[in-house]
């Protein structure tokens, strides 16, 4: 038995495993990919892989649609160390992962399985959480509470800048001094699949992170730092060129502050304001091709997901015509 296991494994390496690296390689080298997508793409192959050895399959040509009909029913059926199953969505990014590698390998000329065979899991529609203007304000309002000056210009800076550009938490925290043109209120960002695309500041947004600036006397090159000994005077010695700007989870204690002091019940995120962002530009009019195009989606389909709330003709409908008395 033990001999037997050897001898997949073995086989396993110098065929379906193999291709597997090369296509990672291939991701990282060829398409560029980002290190959060390879190392996703790689979990949920080789998950796939010892699923295809545990089937006596070890080379691509022996793929075929029965084969990942069973491995799907097996993730459907998976369950965790809480013993719940694995999210939809979740499901369908092993899927995904599949189809990526069978395309890798069609473009090689490898007889498999056709990608375009593996459909994706129908999943529910996503309930978005967004805050209303009056929410968004007390938000705002709320960092007038912090004792400490440049904290408080600061962290209004960032709630400013997330609601009024709709930055990924990421995009924000990798945010430089030297990229904001304030006299064009506007600067660049490197996205997801490292795709620039133009972001525009608010004028509120523009004149917080200008008050915020001005209080530092740091010489970091990022835009939002942490300020570990508070009071202007001391930063020349808290921070050198090299301090490192806040980290998502340090974004995510700073809304979450606010929320609780704005007294705010909505379990809020820093994608809460990219979300509010969003709203607030289809509520006012603005059509959907260019939200997609400030919020950076490589589909259009990912910001349909705003739509059903943001909806104006259907609301003038519904207030033409319902409960009219002839």
């Amino acid at each position: 038995m033990q001999k037997e296991t050897k001898n997949k494994e073995k086989d396993l390496d110098n065929s379906l495993t193999r291709y597997i690296r090369e296509f990672l390689e291939y991701c990282e080298i060829e398409k560029n990919r980002s290190l959060l997508t390879i190392r996703n793409y790689d979990h949920y192959l080789k998950r796939f892989a010892h699923f295809c050895a545990s089937e006596g399959v070890t080379k691509p040509e022996q793929i075929d649609f029965e084969l990942v009909r069973r491995y799907r029913l097996g993730i459907n059926r998976m369950v965790d160390e809480s013993g719940k199953h694995l999210k939809q969505i979740t499901q369908n990014y092993h899927v995904i992962a599949v189809r990526a590698f069978l395309k890798y390998m069609m473009k090689r000329d490898i007889k498999t399985l056709a990608p375009e065979k593996l459909d994706l899991a129908k999943t529910p529609s996503r309930m978005v959480e967004f805050l209303d203007d009056d929410e968004i304000q007390r938000l705002f309002e709320a960092t007038d509470e912090e004792k400490e000056e440049i904290l408080k210009f600061r962290d209004n800076a960032i709630l400013q800048t997330l609601f009024a550009t709709g930055l990924r938490v990421s995009e924000l925290c990798s945010l430089k001094k030297d990229q904001i043109n304030f006299k064009r209120n506007e600067f660049t960002v490197r996205g997801k699949g490292d795709k620039l695309r133009l972001i525009f500041l608010s004028s509120e947004a523009n004149d917080a992170l200008q008050k915020y600036l001005k209080k530092r006397k740091d010489n970091s090159k990022f835009l939002f730092i942490a300020h570990k000994q508070v009071g202007v005077e001391k930063e020349m010695e808290s921070f050198g060129q090299n301090a490192a700007g806040l980290t998502p989870r340090s974004i995510q204690r700073i809304i979450k502050k606010y929320a609780l002091i704005a007294g705010i019940m909505k379990k809020i995120s820093p994608h809460t304001l990219r979300h509010s962002f969003a709203t607030d530009l289809l509520q006012n009019g603005a059509d959907i091709r260019s939200v997609q195009s400030m919020l950076g989606h490589a589909s259009i389909t990912t910001t349909q997901i705003y739509t059903h709330i943001t909806n104006q003709q259907l609301r003038e409908i519904h207030t033409k015509f319902h409960n009219k008395k002839k």
